[in-house]
Formats: C-alpha cells, structure tokens, sequence
C-alpha cells in the first residue's frame, strides 16, 4: 500500500466530539439542541461527533429507540447546519439481526453509509448482531475516516484493518461506565501512534458514563483530555499531516503502517 506525499494534498477538516451527560431516557432533544450549540459557538465545524447509542442508551434487550425512528430527523438536522454528523449509534433492526450502527450523514443530508460495532460487549449486548466488515468513508476533498465502536478498540486487528483501508482519522463514538475505563484511554494513545492516524474517542457523561474522553494525534500525542462532564472537544484534522507522519515516520521513527507486511 502507497502513502506517497504530495505537500497542501488535502484541506483540514474542523470536528467537535461533543461529550454529554446523558440520561437513560429518549435523548434526542438534547443531542439535537448541543449539536445546534456548537455549530452556533464554532460556525467553521464541519463535522460532529456524538457518543455510542446517544439517544437511548444500551441494551438491546429492552430497547425502545431505533436508527428507523430518527434517521430522517438526523439527516434534516445535519442539512440545516451543513454539517457532517457523526449521531453516536443506534439498534438497527434488519432481517439478518439487530446491529449497533452508526450511520454517517453528509453536510447534504444524505446518508452516506451505515457502520456496524464489529463486537458487541456480551453479555450486556446480548441479542446484538456482529457486523462483517470495517467501515471507512471519504471527505471529498480532505481524507478518509473509519470508525470503531466501543468495544472494536479492543481488537487491534479491526483498527489495523481500518488503517489498510485508508482511514486517516478513527472516530470512537463509546458508551462506558466501567472500571476499565484508564485502559480505554492507553489505548487510545496506542491505536493513533501505532495506525499514525488521528483517534476520536467521544464517551457519555451522567448516568449513561464516566465521561474521560480523549483524542490523540498520529504522533500518538494527546490533543484534548475531557473531564467527566459536558465537553465541546474541537480537533483541526490535518490530513497532511497524517501522510507526512506515515511516510517518514512517528517523530522521523517508527513506520508502522509503511512497513506492514502479511508475513510474519
């Protein structure tokens, strides 16, 4: 795989993560009423980013707030802010099963795709589905995004297998409350440092998480460290830089990426 650099190749892309105190309830008001604060508070974000299964909350078992129900209200939204937006996850019911999903909406408001957690966290996703493949898009224009979902981080080979597809920049929407959670935050650092691609990694807050979350650059370096509570996180992705990184190395080093081979 080729990470040729060509100097300016691609325009920066301005993200808010947005990490909110969230409720065990419908919390769609409140999603839809922060994501209108950020754009009216920073009007150059092209992108936003909210926390896995944001709306309703975890459990599939007991689930009450499905993608079905909100999609059209979701692409609406990002239209009218002319934004990319990222609505954290939810249960998608299909005929092969229920699946956690993120569906990625364009400034347009078309759906551009619909990302499935690849390891559903048993056994409090009992009754979720797996999904099958990574899912990486394209920014017209700036670069190539993928996105793991909570638990994905966990297994290496999924944010390697993202990388290999392109993926410049990892989001991490996340949904954890768990005594673990300073492991999920190493980790962080390690997948942006090991994929050299930035990582977004967007927790809950109030009863929903313990909120911590992170976003690391290729260099491995930690560019926003949230408390537990309600937090804007803004990150200036420069594309760029993640080619300059993969093609001389983390800090002029290590080329994990560039030097990937199939054989051990």
């Amino acid at each position: 795989m080729s990470f040729a650099y060509t100097k300016n190749d691609m325009k920066p892309l301005s993200i808010a993560a947005i990490q909110l105190n969230l409720a065990k309830k419908d919390n769609y008001s409140l999603v839809e009423r922060k994501a209108r604060e950020a754009v009216y508070r920073f009007p150059w974000l092209e992108m936003l980013v909210f926390s896995e299964l944001a709306v309703g909350g975890a459990g599939a078992s007991n689930a009450t707030f499905f993608l079905s129900e909100y999609l059209d209200k979701l692409k609406e939204l990002a239209k009218e802010l002319d934004v990319w937006l990222i609505p954290g996850s939810f249960y998608e019911v299909t005929e092969e099963g229920t699946f956690n999903t993120t569906p990625v909406i364009d400034n347009k408001g078309d759906l551009v795709t619909k990302c499935r957690k690849l390891y559903p966290f048993l056994p409090y996703e009992t009754g979720v589905a797996a999904g099958n493949e990574v899912c990486v898009f394209e920014i017209p224009g700036a670069g190539k995004i993928g996105i793991h979902i909570c638990y994905d981080i966990w297994f290496p080979e999924t944010s390697r297998a993202l990388a290999l597809k392109g993926a410049e920049v990892i989001l991490h929407p996340s949904l954890t409350d768990t005594c673990d959670r300073d492991v999920e935050r190493a980790m962080v650092k390690a997948t942006a440092a090991q994929q050299q691609c930035y990582y977004i990694d967007v927790n809950a807050g109030g009863d929903q998480g313990v909120g911590l979350s992170l976003i690391a650059g290729p260099d491995g370096e930690i560019l926003h460290d949230a408390l537990a509570g309600e937090e804007f996180m803004l990150v200036e992705v420069d594309f760029d830089r993640v080619r300059r990184c993969r093609k001389r190395g983390l800090k002029g080093l290590g080329q994990p990426i560039k030097s990937y081979r199939d054989d051990p």
